[in-house]
């Protein structure tokens, strides 16, 4: 299980162990691994290789520059676009560049790194077999501007792998999002290696797409100094615990009963993706709850039992409140009676809408008291809070996290590295799904999962993190056998999401 820490707990372990270790000891230590890393993706004629390293003014820079080195000596043609600090650098910065300078690496000094018509010349003028990006780590605070943005835009045309040193450029290891929001910009890499801990941001928002695969160096860093962590990556360690195996004796009460609510005129699609979910996954009963006229049966699914949600006893089920429920007056009363009950309920879609638009709602939400999930995306996370979806992404950690201890429920923000949050402030930060998953109807199909989880008896925080997991691996696995990811259908993930759980069951269930 992968903790994750932020950039100031990065910060405290990391002047934590300077106290115990030789002046630019992590610096050494950061080089070589980024070094280690670098020559594992390089050809085994690692002579003819040419390799561009980027070190920047700052400690990265640093990190950069030990990396070169490693890398010069190990026999790599090494060319290092240099930028000198503004300001007085560390002592182990300035030992760092005087080894560079001192290895076989080559320095560019002819360029113009104040040009960046120099630097993007040099970057697009020659075939290179590897880029390190030591620009910018975990402490840039400005957006990339100017000639770093021109030189980030070159790199980022290349066809080469790059490997970013601890953070790409441009990407804040807190969020996940571009520092700077549209005003900056941030590098693509295929891999990187972060050094001491993981970081959120590199697995959530923008991160995904920009940090490539990543791989932790924990520096050999003395475990104690390695406070508890408030956030971790999903794994199916947190939850394998809940799988049971089917008893021969079970029957379909055994295994809890589901009522999808919602269904407006129009939106019928949507409570039978979740219905269909929920039975595939495990439910032993589900209905299907229509705001407007409900179908005489599912032609497809004729085990669902469809109802009229006016005339449903909430107090008999597990809830999924909201697929395709409408915004009206009627759907408005039938949340408010769902939440007055004591049912267990996932809230998902137009629910979320009625609860933004509804103050006494939220408040009714945050009284009860028996297990909620909320599954919102951006926007509907951010009606919720009252903010901007922009302002969301800008920090979905602690959007999440807002959001689960104003509501007192556990809270599922969807999109890219979907973040889990629980009332009491743990975060976890999923690592399944691909963008397959960016289609209509895929929201209703998680939320339908969660739903078939608690029915089952699983608790609320264990039924969200492997609802998030299940669906988004079923959506990796469709990829990998050639299904997608363009043009997957939401209907499509349900007996993906079958078999995955059916094995989930087999290894690790009781």
């Amino acid at each position: 299980m992968t903790p994750l820490y932020t950039i100031a707990g990065i910060r405290a372990i990391e002047q934590a162990a300077a106290q115990r270790l030789p002046e630019g000891a992590l610096m050494q230590r950061a080089g070589q691994a980024g070094a280690n890393e670098a020559l594992d993706l390089l050809p085994f004629t690692i002579e003819r290789t040419r390799v561009l390293v980027l070190a920047g003014p700052g400690n990265n820079g640093g990190d950069a520059l030990e990396t070169a080195a490693h890398l010069g000596h190990a026999g790599a043609q090494v060319t290092i676009l240099h930028f000198a600090p503004g300001v007085a650098p560390a002592p182990e910065r300035v030992a760092a560049l005087q080894r560079a300078r001192s290895s076989p690496a080559r320095f560019a000094d002819t360029i113009d790194t104040a040009n960046a018509d120099d630097a993007v010349a040099l970057v697009a003028g020659t075939d290179w077999t590897l880029v390190v990006d030591g620009l910018f780590g975990i402490g840039l605070a400005r957006p990339v501007t100017g000639p770093f943005a021109a030189l980030v835009a070159a790199v980022n045309a290349l066809r080469c792998p790059v490997v970013a040193l601890d953070v790409p450029s441009g990407l804040d290891a807190d969020t996940g999002a571009i520092v700077g929001g549209d005003a900056g910009v941030a590098l693509r890499a295929t891999h990187t290696i972060t050094f001491i801990a993981d970081k959120p941001g590199l697995h959530t928002a923008e991160g995904r797409d920009h940090a490539g695969i990543v791989i932790v160096s924990n520096l050999d860093i003395d475990r104690d100094l390695f406070q508890p962590a408030q956030a971790r990556l999903n794994d199916v360690a947190l939850f394998a615990h809940c799988a049971r195996r089917r008893r021969h004796s079970s029957h379909k009460g055994s295994h809890g009963s589901v009522a999808v609510i919602g269904g407006a005129r129009g939106m019928a699609g949507a409570p039978i993706l979740a219905a269909r979910t929920a039975l595939a996954s495990g439910a032993g009963r589900v209905y299907a709850c229509f705001v407007g006229e409900p179908p005489a049966f599912d032609a497809a699914q004729p085990e669902l039992m469809c109802r009229s949600a006016q005339d449903y006893d909430f107090a008999s089920a597990v809830l999924v409140i909201g697929p395709g429920m409408g915004s009206s007056a009627g759907s408005a009363e039938l949340l408010a009676s769902a939440l007055h009950s004591q049912s267990p309920a996932v809230l998902d879609a137009d629910a979320l809408n009625l609860l933004a638009a509804g103050a006494s709602l939220r408040a009714q939400l945050a009284r009860r008291a028996a297990p909620c999930i909320l599954t919102p995306h951006p926007l509907e996370a951010a009606r919720l809070l009252g903010i901007s979806a922009a302002a969301v992404q800008a920090d979905r950690p602690a959007a999440a996290r807002a959001l689960a201890q104003q509501l007192a429920a556990t809270v599922i923000l969807k999109g890219s590295g979907t973040v889990i949050a629980a009332r009491d402030g743990a975060i976890v930060v999923n690592t399944t799904g691909n963008p397959a998953l960016a289609t209509a109807g895929t929201g209703d199909v998680l939320s339908g999962l969660c739903g078939s989880l608690l029915a089952q008896g699983w608790p609320e925080w264990e039924a969200a993190l492997a609802g998030v997991w299940l669906h988004g691996m079923a959506a990796d696995v469709l990829v990998t056998e050639g299904a997608g990811p363009i043009g997957i259908g939401a209907s499509e993930l349900i007996p993906a999401i079958r078999t995955a759980i059916n094995r989930l069951a087999a290894h690790h269930g009781s």
